[in-house]
């Protein structure tokens, strides 16, 4: 993992709480998914004017997720509490979100914005509980369940912003990628799946 940081860059409030009760990423506007989406040509038929300040600060909200999800994996894997099996599928899953990350950053600096830094270690681990909630390979999975249904419903928020089905698509498939390690999570907890259709994104 890069463990470099930014430190020139702002400090944001990486709550997931937070972001699914204030609805932050049901507001980007087409710009910024564009963007997001490497689709340069599509962000300059989208632009708004004045969108993007809030833009970014919305990107950056979503950022602080990712850098918060990569940083849980790390911990997690440097935990030497992970069976090899399940050890190489969070590193998987760690690769994913930094992907994400990196997606997102770029996406920021198009739009003129500075990217919210990742947090120190000793942060994440304060503000996950870390210390008092895990203690072995279960504790370690059930965070991660936790942050990737958080992050799945965080997503799947800006799906209704966007008429363009270009837009709505990229939205789904980072939602996709959440939902899928919120599935993969579950059934190495040996725990049911959501017994209820549409169980996400309520």
């Amino acid at each position: 993992m890069d463990t470099s940081r930014n430190t020139a860059s702002p400090t944001i409030d990486t709550s997931r709480r937070r972001i699914l009760t204030t609805g932050g990423l049901g507001v980007l506007s087409a710009t910024a998914v564009a963007l997001l989406a490497g689709n340069e040509a599509l962000a300059q038929q989208q632009r708004r004017p004045a969108a993007g300040g809030n833009d970014v600060a919305i990107l950056n909200v979503a950022l602080g997720l990712e850098h918060e999800a990569i940083a849980a994996y790390q911990i997690g894997a440097e935990s030497n509490l992970l069976q090899p099996a399940v050890l190489q599928v969070a590193v998987a899953f760690q690769g994913h979100h930094k992907a994400h990350r990196d997606a997102l950053v770029q996406t920021i600096r198009q739009m003129g914005g500075n990217p919210v830094a990742e947090k120190s270690r000793q942060d994440y681990m304060t503000s996950l509980a870390i210390a008092s909630t895990v203690r072995n390979q279960a504790d370690v999975l059930k965070l991660a369940q936790r942050l990737e249904r958080g992050a799945a419903n965080a997503y799947l928020g800006v799906i209704p912003s966007f008429a363009s089905r270009d837009l709505a698509k990229v939205a789904g498939r980072l939602a996709a990628d959440e939902t899928m390690h919120y599935t993969a999570l579950t059934q190495a907890l040996n725990e049911a799946l959501p017994g209820n259709a549409l169980s996400f994104g309520a």
